[in-house]
């Protein structure tokens, strides 16, 4: 066997992944839209699942510990000098130390399901959410290994195929499992809510099952290229996952504070809300910010996400070999191409808020304010994307953990303080007694 396999420039990988990105968000804006305008589900329903998949998310961020982005780093460095072997190397080790990791979280939140829906979320109907996403953790963690394996070879088809596979399944299996159910319990939202959360978990499945299948009909190729290997240094094993865990737990850091970032609204909205609304109307609020606001904000982010994912490995190889003009090249254009992306999109949501929530979802129009004061963050978030792959590449994997935990600590003081005021008694006991905005304001509290 005499080649080896092919390598794609930056800006093909770059193509793929938003290409993959736009097919993701696209089915999951359908599975949203049909989730949110189902009868018996609709914000009520999304709050719910919203709700258990951020603590799911949290479980996952931490079991995972910035696999794909750390892997993609080492591998990239042992490559580009040649060493193959010890590229694979590290591929067996974290497939073998995530997998335990991610299996003991897996546990932990299948048998404390019970005690984070009722006491942390204080949503009892979102315990069997948690418990249908337990098995997801293990699956995604040794998935990401994968990915992040092929991505360090500049490889990124293999992350983008599988990404869109994932979701792709997952959108078709939550409409016929909620369908099931629905016939089935007669539109028990919890329930559905819980099925739509089982079909994560089919999903998953399924995307290892394509990954494994990738990996196993390139292992002869792989087999060639360790042949003829070199530049391979022997390492013990506890220094090779000492290794890992040094690049991946500061790379996940960000990660993880984006999760709890999001945990922090599942806490304390619901919590926050419920001093001036009933806990029905609480959840219903959440379940906007969650089903509806959120999905549509992430459509920028998530289009982005290709340039901070495809800037690690190549700023890592060339920095490996030196050629520090093609890592600032390579920073420039994607920090153009970003604003690019993020601006347009942040003018024209908030410009265009209502009709887009009117258009989208029929049956549950409400939360066009929420939506555009959400909106002003896209272009912030979207830079914030792309900078921190750079610093990743760089190896200043610190300094964006440490710009988004000031974040965090600021949102949870602001949640705590501002969710609990209710809108209504502020413009009655404020300056705005009797002013237009005052007198225009409507009593139903679904507009804010």
């Amino acid at each position: 066997m005499k080649r080896k396999l092919k390598k794609e420039s930056f800006m093909q990988n770059v193509l793929v992944l938003m290409f993959s990105q736009i097919v993701i968000k696209v089915l999951g804006l359908v599975y949203k839209l049909y989730l949110t305008n189902r009868e018996g589900f609709g914000d009520k329903g999304n709050a719910i699942y919203g709700s258990g998949f951020q603590i799911y998310a949290l479980f996952l961020t931490i079991s995972s510990v910035g696999i794909p982005g750390a892997l993609s780093k080492l591998v990239s460095e042992r490559v580009a000098v040649g060493d193959h072997k010890g590229a694979h190397r590290i591929f067996k080790i974290a497939f073998v130390t995530f997998g335990l990791i991610s299996f003991f979280s897996s546990a932990i939140l299948f048998l404390g399901a019970n005690y984070i829906a009722n006491y942390f979320l204080q949503i009892p109907e979102a315990e069997l959410t948690l418990v249908a996403l337990a098995p997801s953790i293990f699956l995604v963690s040794i998935s990401c290994v994968i990915k992040g394996y092929f991505n360090g070879r500049e490889n990124l088809k293999v992350t983008a195929n599988s990404q869109s596979l994932e979701q792709f399944f997952k959108t078709v299996l939550s409409v016929i499992l909620v369908e099931l159910i629905a016939v089935a319990s007669g539109t028990d939202t919890a329930i559905m809510a819980a099925g739509a959360n089982l079909a994560t978990t089919l999903a998953t499945f399924l995307c290892f099952f394509y990954l494994y299948h990738y990996y196993h009909t390139m292992k002869k190729e792989i087999a060639w290229e360790i042949k003829n290997s070199v530049n391979y240094t022997p390492t013990r094993i506890k220094k090779t996952i000492k290794q890992i865990l040094e690049v991946s737990i500061p790379m996940s850091m960000s990660a993880i504070l984006g999760t709890v970032n999001k945990n922090i609204d599942s806490m304390t909205v619901v919590r926050g809300l419920k001093s001036f609304l009933s806990e029905e109307q609480a959840k219903i609020q959440y379940g906007i910010l969650t089903g509806k606001v959120d999905t549509l904000v992430t459509l920028p982010m998530s289009i982005n996400m290709a340039f901070a994912t495809a800037l690690v490995p190549t700023i890592s190889a060339s920095r490996a070999k030196g050629d520090n003009q093609t890592v600032k090249k390579r920073i420039s254009f994607s920090i153009l191409v970003t604003i690019l992306i993020g601006f347009p999109c942040m003018v024209g949501m908030i410009l265009f808020a209502k009709p887009i929530l009117e258009l989208l979802f029929p049956n549950a129009t409400s939360g066009s304010l929420i939506y555009q004061i959400s909106c002003l963050g896209i272009i912030f978030i979207v830079l914030e994307q792309t900078i921190s792959g750079a610093l990743h590449g760089l190896g200043k994997m610190l300094v964006p953990a440490v710009a988004l935990g000031i974040g965090v600590i600021v949102k949870l003081i602001l949640n705590c303080y501002l969710v609990p005021i209710n809108p209504q008694e502020f413009f009655l006991g404020g300056t705005c007694r009797g002013s237009y905005f005052y007198s225009n304001m409507p009593y139903d509290s679904s507009y804010y």
